[in-house]
């Protein structure tokens, strides 16, 4: 028996479970016509694009693994390319120390904003109109609170590289909570209809990209072999899902000691879903370890190979969470402190910070392929510290504070006043 059976027997034991009676003997399950196949990318990528697509992928694996870490739920669905755009436009406005540790924690060390911005350019442009037989699109937007100063330069880069709408509201107006949750929900096809629940008077701007995606399967499965099967959770308790069934299926197929894996592709196979199960390790242990090495191994792991079953859930996820806690393990804090240096931004930037990352993502999965949409926003503040500030007339008193002695004590009207004169004394006495 040669490498790739042996695979598929190893696959089909870990990953696939289903009766006797679930498989069938036709040749293949793709249901309609087979899009044509792409083979290469439309142009070669710039070596910015190319550091920036590495970038993206080392930032999103650790993103992923500090995520898991510090979220016991037990779904985790994250985009990074849609948290690395929203701070990559974010990154626009940041300096100094800021700028240094923004952008090594999004894996540019080395690379200048424009080079940057660049990349980011030519990656929406590549990945929005790759694939005709697949829906993906990428939008961006920044929302700037009307009586916040935002320097110019600001706002023509970021809407420049990132093709982003610039909108200046009242962040008072609840009208604008509308707004932005309106344009969250067009631009995912109504899958995140919000992504700001209310906005605090003072936040001074957010920023959001929008991810969309929209596949059928290159070998769709047939809903009438969806059967009914048990899913062991990771506590050993068992759950029956509905379980997708693919007989007699062409697939990249990896098998290792630790893991096996299966590559589905979409359309015309640019776009894939990349499925691992650990059968040494728990998922989310796995999970832990998964760096850009062990991805790539994953990836190089596979191979083409028949399948005889592959049986998959079929399921849909949301996921709402704070990327702050680990973004600030990854090494962005002093972007979330006072401190922070934005003053690219504004001529205030240094009186701001990052108050909060906040992603949102769906994602179903059927026989007929994928739906998928991601939302980040980035949320910038001024500033959180105690202030009072004595710009009107107040009253003082100097005391001896153990004694209780006051010493003096005055009202002060107006500090720029010059000393007068008393007013002329009219005396009763003599």
């Amino acid at each position: 028996m040669n490498s790739s059976r042996i695979a598929s027997r190893v696959v089909r034991t870990a990953l696939l479970v289903a009766t006797t009676a679930a498989v069938s003997t036709a040749c293949g399950d793709s249901l309609g016509p087979t899009p044509d196949a792409i083979t290469r990318l439309p142009r070669a990528l710039s070596v910015s694009e190319q550091q920036v697509i590495a970038a993206s992928n080392t930032f999103g694996l650790a993103l992923m693994r500090h995520t898991v870490a510090g979220d016991t739920r037990p779904n985790v669905v994250l985009s990074p390319l849609s948290a690395s755009m929203a701070l990559g436009m974010t990154l626009n406005g940041a300096d100094g120390a800021t700028f240094d540790a923004m952008r090594n924690t999004l894996g540019f060390a080395g690379m200048s904003q424009d080079e940057i911005n660049g990349a980011y350019s030519g990656l929406i442009e590549l990945l929005s109109d790759l694939d005709p037989a697949v829906r993906f699109e990428i939008a961006n937007s920044l929302w700037a609170n009307q009586d916040f100063p935002i320097h110019p330069a600001f706002v023509a880069a970021v809407t420049a590289a990132f093709q982003a709408t610039a909108e200046s509201r009242d962040f008072a107006d609840p009208a604008t909570v509308g707004a932005i949750n309106s344009w969250v929900k067009a631009n995912t096809d109504g899958l995140i209809e919000s992504i700001v629940d209310s906005l605090d008077p003072d936040m001074v701007m957010v920023l959001i990209n929008a991810i969309f995606f929209d596949g059928a399967w290159t070998s769709r499965f047939d809903p009438e072999k969806t059967v009914s099967q048990p899913f062991t959770r990771a506590d050993g308790s068992t759950v029956n899902v509905d379980m997708m069934q693919l007989t007699d299926a062409e697939l990249s197929v990896g098998a290792r000691n630790d893991y096996v894996s299966v590559e589905l592709p979409y359309g015309g196979k640019a776009f894939s879903m990349v499925v691992v199960v650990p059968h040494t390790m728990s998922a989310r242990d796995f999970m832990a370890g998964l760096d850009q090495a062990a991805w790539d191994e994953v990836i190089d792991g596979l191979r083409p190979s028949t399948l005889d079953l592959l049986s998959l859930p079929r399921f849909t996820l949301s996921y709402d969470g704070f990327l702050n806690a680990p973004l600030d393990t990854m090494g962005m804090g002093v972007a979330f402190r006072p401190g922070a240096d934005f003053t690219k931004m504004s001529p205030l930037g240094d009186q701001v910070c990052i108050d909060f990352v906040r992603q949102k993502s769906f994602i179903e999965v059927n026989e007929r392929g994928t739906r998928a949409a991601a939302v980040t926003a980035v949320g910038v503040r001024p500033t959180s510290f105690n202030a009072m500030v004595v710009d009107r007339p107040f009253v003082f008193a100097i005391r001896e504070r153990l004694s209780g002695t006051v010493l003096f004590m005055g009202l002060v009207g107006d500090p720029t006043a010059e000393p007068e004169e008393p007013e002329p004394l009219s005396s009763s006495c003599g």
